[in-house]
């Protein structure tokens, strides 16, 4: 194999694919990303995890077609620490030679023939939507699942179709999101869930996309098509919860303040929070704030009173401070309101002007 391509365009793909790449003690191929060089100047790079897999094409002037299978982080690193110029990939033996104006660099090779195939979706009927729609909902409500691998289903992103609208979910049982997302309402998008894992890559391979994603779905399997890139992910088998059971109905006290006021007192409640990373929210109807208060033996306290529009009872509870926190990344409205249930019920809390978002977070007993 012989090539000659720019270096940063080959080296932003090789980051991508590189993401994938871990360390395995009976597959030690799964450290390596493929590259497979064809002869019409295209040079297909792969990764895998046996979870999710990535192809990314891009253009290079091929001298001499070839495959070459190479450890993700050393080409990666090699490329980094080389200038943005022109460099030339060659094989020779069993070894990947890196040449630039001012470097020369050899890089050993493992066998091609251990390199894990990555499923191909085809010949199945495809649904199509923008990237912008699908990392937005993905971003909205993936910090929410589980990080444990007991109940997949709850480590999972709940993807479903509304009318015209994709709804996103997850949840860990102590907080949910669920975010939805304006489609096109000729799309068919059957019920999915996603390996919250998968869906961290997946923002981080799209995030920079502006074309619509061609999605291609078996009974566990989906794939992610683009222009220039193809990425399959296992799906999990398994049935979500049933979570509108949980949204309340009926509320005690609502309040209605500045996202920035709320966001900095809990940033501030946080240097007092005890062990329990509690942070107690207080409704006042008599002088119209939400309390924001913590407390710390070994520290101190610290309270802070923010105006805004209340109404409903004096209501005081505590929460995790950083489940209550997470959810304001996914609100970009300038206000926010905090509905609370009462005793022993889940917050509540949406943006002001957009009811796309909704997340509820469940008092601590204490």
């Amino acid at each position: 194999m012989k090539l000659e391509c720019e270096k940063i365009k080959i080296e932003l793909a090789v980051q991508k694919a590189t993401r994938l790449t871990k360390k395995h003690l009976t597959l030690p191929v799964l450290s390596c990303v493929y590259l497979e060089l064809l002869k019409d100047n295209v040079l297909i790079i792969k990764s895998t995890n046996l979870d999710l897999g990535l192809e990314i094409k891009i253009k290079v002037k091929t001298i001499t077609p070839g495959i070459v299978v190479v450890p993700g982080s050393v080409l990666q690193n090699t490329l980094t620490n080389l200038k943005n110029e022109n460099i030339i990939f060659e094989t020779e033996e069993n070894n990947l030679k890196i040449k630039s104006k001012k470097n020369s660099v050899v890089i050993k090779c493992m066998s091609a023939d251990d390199f894990p195939s990555i499923p191909r979706l085809e010949n199945i009927k495809s649904i199509k939507i923008g990237s912008n729609e699908l990392i937005s909902g993905l971003k909205s409500v993936w910090y929410s699942a589980s990080v444990s691998s007991i109940k997949p289903e709850l480590s999972s992103v709940y993807i479903y179709q509304n009318n015209d609208n994709l709804i996103f979910v997850s949840t860990d049982s102590f907080r949910l999101a669920e975010k939805k997302v304006h489609v096109k309402a000729s799309i068919d998008f059957p019920q999915t869930l996603l390996p919250n894992k998968n869906v961290s890559e997946l923002i981080k391979i799209f995030e920079d996309y502006k074309d619509d994603v061609e999605l291609l779905f078996e009974k566990n399997q989906a794939a992610f098509i683009t222009k220039d890139a193809y990425i399959v992910s296992r799906l999990v088998d398994g049935s979500f919860p049933d979570y509108k059971q949980i949204i309340p109905k009926e509320f005690k006290a609502e309040a209605t303040v500045l996202k920035n006021d709320f966001v900095n007192a809990l940033k501030a409640s946080h240097i007092f929070s005890d062990s329990l990373n509690q942070v107690k929210l207080r409704v006042a109807t008599e002088d119209k704030s939400l309390g924001v208060e913590s407390r710390n033996n070994d520290v101190g306290e610290y309270k802070e009173a923010i105006k805004g529009t209340v109404s409903g009872e004096n209501v005081e509870l505590n929460f995790n401070n950083k489940y209550v926190g997470d959810c304001f990344q996914s609100i970009f409205s300038d206000g926010i309101t905090l509905k609370f249930g009462g005793m022993g019920k889940p917050l509540v809390i949406q943006g002001a002007s957009d009811g796309s978002f909704l997340y509820i977070v469940m008092p601590m007993n204490k």
